[in-house]
């Protein structure tokens, strides 16, 4: 089996096309299979047409392919229990399982284990009830942060600057159901200021080991104006991000909590996504995330040193203790090329022409998270976030020129990106 494995990425979006193209790498891998995919994952895997939430259809495709390993990328499957399917079918999984997951499927849960259990983060409250909450907004201090309790698409956060807007929040996330199911409970939290890292780490269960630091950029427009979407670019690792904090972290938070997991009777074994702020009082936890951040992953990888494939099994095993995990000494940023009108509404369907000259250039990577074909098979954009063109540089400048130069090499119609990426790296 040493050499002739055969791996299945569930997901459809550029950390799946980055976790893919890193999984590649392994002389281990024979074949990747990718469900459901998308236009350049086919580059390295061959694309199914099964959908994250199948779980039973991807069960029985992982039987009939004989595949080695799964790797789930996204974070429905994942809070939906893809995991506990394919674990009861005696099928090698990486991801935590439903019961752990909901460290990322619930922002109320989360909150309560890092009260309960002294990991630092923001004070807050937790509603179920519109009118408690709109009571609790009279005693405050603002702005504070409403929080929708279930999955949003990274979108359910709302930053409130006065009363008013706080009320409105509170009947568009509890009333109106703004963000649908994930609002039926509602978390009012403490605005903290400071600087937003985010760190992936891998989890079997016991041991924590820390990819680099990264930071995301949440807004749509320049200078962190428009709307949250998921993410507009990253850069990696973050000059914030010191030895000290890592130091602090490690004891305070990422430790602290896969015990409290463990504790809770949630063995938690896949990716803690990590996402802090460094305030004035030290590092505090703003949110977790069960699996990959995207588009983290797609300037964490490429710097990543490892065969992704052993680490994946080291946290299945429960022998992580044994990784050294290495990233290359340069740095990394990824710049996201979106449909205009993202993230409320963009047309799909146009030609993306250029993606030939990432053709066998070093340190230049296409991540394509929203692509499809054509019945002509040209590769069409299909989604809000298109692509991530990411490169990589001695210094967090250099690879912020290497990828606003890639950028520029391919082009579709509304392409619209922010020119802004990793900017605070130039003021560190």
């Amino acid at each position: 089996m040493e050499n002739s494995m055969r791996v299945l990425v569930v997901g459809s979006g550029g950390r799946e096309h980055a976790l893919c193209w890193k999984i590649a790498q392994s002389p281990r891998v024979e074949k990747i299979y990718c469900a459901p995919g998308n236009a350049g994952i086919e580059d390295v895997a061959e694309c199914v047409n099964i959908g994250a939430m199948e779980f039973e259809k991807l069960s029985v495709f992982a039987r009939e392919k004989a595949i080695d390993l799964t790797v789930v990328g996204m974070d429905d499957p994942l809070v939906g229990g893809i995991v506990d399917v394919f674990e009861e079918k005696g099928l090698r999984v990486f991801g935590p399982r439903k019961n752990a997951a909901v460290l990322e499927g619930s922002k109320a849960f989360s909150k309560d284990l890092m009260k309960k259990y002294g990991i630092p983060t923001a004070a807050y409250e937790n509603f179920d009830d519109s009118q408690a909450a709109l009571d609790y907004l009279e005693t405050v201090r603002f702005p504070v942060v409403l929080k929708a309790d279930g999955l949003a698409l990274g979108k359910g956060v709302l930053i409130c600057n006065t009363l008013k807007e706080a009320r409105d929040g509170v009947y568009s996330i509890m009333e109106d159901k703004q963000f649908g199911a994930a609002g039926n409970r509602m978390v009012v939290e403490e605005f903290l200021t400071g600087r937003e890292v985010s760190v992936l780490t891998f989890v079997d269960g016991k041991t924590v080991k820390c990819m680099t630091s990264a930071q995301d950029h949440k807004r749509a427009l320049d200078g962190d104006q428009g709307l949250n979407t998921g993410g507009m670019g990253t850069f990696s690792p973050s000059p914030f991000y010191t030895e000290e904090i890592d130091a602090y972290c490690k004891a305070h938070i990422y430790q602290p909590t896969v015990d409290a997991m463990a504790a809770e009777g949630r063995e938690f074994k896949g990716i803690i996504f990590f996402g802090l702020m460094l305030t004035g009082e030290g590092p505090k936890v703003l949110e977790y995330n069960a699996r990959f951040g995207d588009p983290e992953t797609q300037v964490v990888l490429p710097r990543m040193e490892n065969d992704i494939v052993e680490v994946f099994e080291a946290c299945i095993d429960g022998t992580l203790d044994k990784v050294e995990l290495t990233f290359a000494d340069n740095a990394a940023v990824c710049v996201v090329l979106a449909s205009g009108g993202y993230p409320v509404s963009y047309e799909k369907g146009f030609p993306i022409e250029g993606l030939e000259n990432f053709r066998d250039k070093e340190g230049r990577y296409v991540f394509h998270a929203g692509t499809a074909k054509d019945k002509e098979g040209r590769i069409v954009t299909n989604g809000g976030r298109v692509l991530g063109v990411t490169a990589t540089g001695e210094s967090l400048k250099a690879a912020r020129a290497n990828a606003y130069e890639a950028s520029g090499w391919v082009r579709f119609e509304k392409m619209f990106s922010r020119s802004d990426i990793g900017k605070a790296i130039d003021e560190a």
